[in-house]
């Protein structure tokens, strides 16, 4: 009898676990689709992607982060400035051939809208703790908005949408090879502290698919990237997104702790919030485009 009632729940388990499997495989597979297809269906595409990423993600951060939970004026400016930052670095990055005063100025009298709406409505609010208030709004902005509409500066450059989808691919290799490496050879921790799973021996395989995925496409897919960009160049790219791609990470691993939270949302069954598959994209991003702008003009 009690070797039935094993039997029976470990095929519950086994069944669950394949369920759990299927469901997050198709999960991610959704995901990188429409990662792709944004990225390589033109402008318009793109800027839609952006915006779903921001909005989602600084929602997101706002829901897990703000106590007491803020009320719909708090949540809707935020979610219109995160719109505006994206279609003010989109006016700017694509107003060929540069950086015209108009677009400058039309671009920051947008968003300071935003910065003067959230200020001001912080009065009518009724919080007693208004400082903890504003920082939660404007580090949704910084931290989630701003990088995302930067990524605009890279996607407008020359060959910018395959730069733009190799850093993504970077970053899923960076990931796989982490989890690969660190769940067969896994000794030392990296950060026990905030990650207790993660580890160097996967920090280094992460980084070593990377630097593969760099000689590749440096190889075989080089009149894909602009000029001047060589396989060493692809390499130093890939060795970026894997360290700072693993700070990113950490970063918001860092931030749930803190906060007490597993998952920075259910919007992705299997994988948590968009907040929790972007994280590494946050800070790759502003480091990609330091990267680029040291490699190509100094």
């Amino acid at each position: 009898m009690t070797a039935n009632v094993f039997v029976t729940l470990s095929h519950k388990k086994t069944s669950i676990h394949v369920k759990n499997l299927i469901v997050r495989s198709m999960t991610g597979l959704l995901y990188v689709a429409i990662i792709v297809a944004g990225v390589l269906c033109g402008p318009t595409a793109f800027l839609l992607l952006q915006l779903l990423l921001a909005v989602l993600a600084v929602n997101e951060f706002a829901r897990i982060s703000a106590l007491p939970p803020r009320g719909w004026l708090i949540s809707a400016l935020d979610t219109i400035g995160a719109v505006l930052l994206v279609l003010c670095a989109t006016m700017i990055a694509g107003y060929n051939p540069s950086w015209s005063f108009p677009a400058v100025a039309f671009s920051l009298a947008f968003y300071s809208v935003y910065v003067i709406a959230r200020t001001i409505a912080e009065l009518y609010t009724g919080s007693d703790r208004p400082i903890s208030s504003l920082g939660h709004s404007f580090l949704g902005q910084v931290y989630i908005a701003l990088p995302l509409a930067a990524m605009t500066s890279i996607y407008y450059s020359s060959h910018g949408a395959a730069m733009v989808m190799t850093m993504f691919v970077m970053i899923w290799l960076n990931d796989t090879g982490a989890y690969c490496v660190g769940s067969m050879l896994g000794r030392h921790r990296l950060f026990e502290r905030i990650s207790p799973n993660k580890s160097w021996e996967g920090f280094w395989g992460g980084m070593a698919f990377d630097i593969i995925a760099g000689i590749v496409a440096g190889t075989l897919l080089a009149d894909c990237y602009p000029a001047g960009m060589t396989v060493g160049g692809m390499i130093g790219l890939g060795l970026v997104v894997s360290v700072f791609g693993t700070w990113g990470d950490l970063i918001e691993s860092m931030m749930k702790r803190a906060i007490h939270v597993k998952d920075s949302g259910s919007i992705l069954p299997g994988h948590g919030g968009i907040l929790d598959r972007i994280d590494s994209l946050l800070l790759v991003i502003p480091a990609t485009i330091v990267y680029l702008t040291i490699y190509f003009y100094f």
